[in-house]
């Protein structure tokens, strides 16, 4: 039975098939949801034999790119592909177009700013900036995820999507809300996402971690479509009115600066 989707050509030499396939198997098990891969998934996949796909991820995991859950055994992208990602993050991605504005507004505002972008139904935070302040929230991270809707950034980010999506990612993140942020209940969410669509900002008033608020706006592509978002985070304390007034200025400003860096980076015309 011909298996084309990763078996190759069959006149490469052995070893290059070989990484082909393990590339392609990374590929997949990136490729799935929250909820991980499970061999019989990736068996049906990749047209492959199962002792042929165990060595390919037993080799993926003895490099860090893959993990595998031990209670579910499903597998998913281990810490190196993050790292990876990072990287080529930093080179290619939005991140690298957002670093300037990150660092001034860290350095601006004294607080910790951040980058966040969708990934399935969590938010994904690709950098923290911290500022000057010496009081900080460490609430965030990079590498960080949380559900859509849960803390600054993240619910700018849910706010921004089409009604019916945004619904549908909660209706994915329900349990989880339910189990691990019992102040984020998805009817709350949804009473946040409507006071964000009417107010331009995201406000995370401590609901993830006490006395950590956070600030947030959503990154549009020129098309319109979802990017990411900016957010800082302080103490209580620095998010009062009126500095929160001026803070949401600060990264509604900056957000225009990276929304034109990606305009115009869309209509360069292409090399040849």
């Amino acid at each position: 039975m011909e298996h084309k989707s990763m078996e190759g050509d069959a006149s490469s030499p052995a070893g290059s098939q070989s990484v082909d396939r393990a590339l392609a198997l990374l590929g997949m098990v990136g490729r799935q949801t929250e909820d991980g891969a499970s061999l019989a998934e990736l068996v049906a996949q990749s047209g492959l034999n199962k002792s042929t796909l165990r060595r390919l991820l037993l080799a993926l995991m003895r490099n860090g790119m893959v993990e595998q859950n031990p209670e579910s055994r499903r597998y998913y992208l281990g810490e190196e592909a993050y790292i990876l990602g990072t990287f080529a993050a930093r080179r290619h991605g939005l991140l690298e177009l957002s670093l300037e504005t990150l660092k001034r507004l860290a350095q601006e505002t004294g607080d910790a700013a951040f980058l966040s972008v969708p990934r399935g139904a969590s938010a994904l935070c690709l950098h923290r900036e911290d500022g000057t302040y010496p009081i900080r929230s460490y609430a965030l991270l990079a590498g960080g995820m949380h559900p859509l809707g849960v803390g600054a950034g993240s619910l700018a980010m849910l706010a921004a999507l089409p009604e019916d999506e945004a619904e549908a990612m909660l209706e994915l993140n329900a349990a989880r809300l339910a189990a691990d942020y019992p102040l984020l209940p998805a009817d709350e969410i949804r009473a946040r996402v409507a006071q964000t669509r009417d107010s331009g900002f995201a406000l995370n008033p401590g609901l993830v971690v006490p006395d950590s608020w956070g600030l947030g706006v959503a990154l549009r592509r020129p098309d319109g479509s979802l990017a990411g978002a900016l957010s800082l985070a302080a103490i209580e304390s620095r998010m009062q009115p009126p500095r929160r007034d001026a803070l949401v200025a600060q990264l509604q400003a900056g957000a225009r600066t990276i929304e034109t860096t990606l305009a115009r980076l869309h209509a360069a015309p292409s090399r040849t």
